[in-house]
C-alpha cells in the first residue's frame, strides 16, 4: 500500500457529508486537503475540524457548476497548496419528482452541477496530472446512475452521464499513469438523504465515514493497479 503522506487533494463539496469525512480520514493519513464549497461558513467549519488535528488545509468557496467560479477556485487552492495529487468530484445535487413535474431549471441545475461540474473541475487539473505523468481523479456517481428509479429522472442521467464520462476518461489517461474511478453508492446517511423514507433505519445505511474509509482505501493501492468502478451498499438498511 502506498503512503498518502503530503499528498495534495481536492475535494468539490468537501465541507459536509461524503466529502467532509472523506478529507477527515485522508487528512489522518498525511494528506494535505483543497477543500472547494459553495458555503463559506461550512468551508469555516471544515478548516475549524481539519486544524484541530493538525491537518494542512486550504479551502475555496465556489459553485462547480459556473466554470469561470471553480477555475478561479482551483487555481487559489493550487497556488496555495501546490500542484494536485487527487481529485474528488464529489459535489452534487438532486432533484425529484415526476417527469414531468420537474422544470427545465431543475434538470439544467442537476446536469450542470452534477456533470459539467466535474468536467470543469477536470479541465482544470489534467493537464497538470498529464505533465507529471501521475494522479488519480474519484468521481462519486451513485447507483441511481446504473439503474434508474421512478421520479429520480434528472438525477439518474446526470448519474449515468458520470459514469459514461469516467468510463472514457479512464481509457484515455491510463497511458498517463493517471487512475480514474467511479464509485457508485447506494443509499449513504447525508443531509440529502435523511428523512428521505420513514421505513428505513438511517442509523443502519451506510455512512459518510464507511464511504470516506473505502475511498482512503483506494487511493493507498499501489499506482500500478485500481478499481474503476465500484458500488458500495448497506448490508440491511430495512
Amino acid at each position: 500500500m502506498q503512503s498518502l503522506q503530503g499528498k495534495k487533494v481536492l475535494i468539490t463539496g468537501g465541507s459536509r457529508g461524503i466529502g467532509k469525512a472523506t478529507a477527515l480520514a485522508l487528512a489522518k493519513e498525511g494528506a494535505e486537503l483543497g477543500i472547494i464549497s459553495r458555503s463559506e461558513s461550512s468551508l469555516e467549519a471544515i478548516r475549524k475540524d481539519l486544524n484541530e488535528i493538525g491537518a494542512t488545509v486550504v479551502t475555496a468557496a465556489a459553485d462547480v457548476s459556473q466554470e469561470q467560479d471553480i477555475t478561479r477556485a482551483v487555481k487559489e487552492v493550487e497556488d496555495k497548496l501546490g500542484q494536485i495529487d487527487v481529485l474528488i468530484n464529489n459535489a452534487g445535487v438532486g432533484a425529484y419528482g415526476n417527469f414531468l413535474d420537474l422544470t427545465n431549471e431543475d434538470w439544467n441545475k442537476v446536469l450542470q452541477t452534477n456533470v459539467m461540474g466535474i468536467v470543469y473541475t477536470t479541465k482544470a487539473l489534467l493537464p497538470g496530472m498529464i505533465d507529471r505523468n501521475k494522479g488519480d481523479i474519484i468521481n462519486i456517481s451513485s447507483m441511481s446512475g446504473l439503474k434508474g428509479t421512478k421520479g429520480s429522472s434528472a438525477y439518474s442521467a446526470s448519474k449515468f452521464a458520470v459514469n459514461g464520462l469516467t468510463e472514457s476518461l479512464m481509457q484515455e489517461v491510463r497511458p498517463h499513469n493517471i487512475r480514474v474511478f467511479a464509485i457508485n453508492p447506494s443509499l449513504v446517511e447525508t443531509d440529502l438523504t435523511r428523512g428521505e423514507d420513514g421505513e428505513r433505519n438511517p442509523e443502519k445505511y451506510t455512512q459518510a465515514e464507511d464511504l470516506a474509509e473505502y475511498i482512503t482505501s483506494l487511493l493507498k493501492l499501489e499506482q500500478r493497479t485500481f478499481i474503476k468502478t465500484s458500488q458500495v451498499w448497506a448490508t440491511n438498511p430495512f
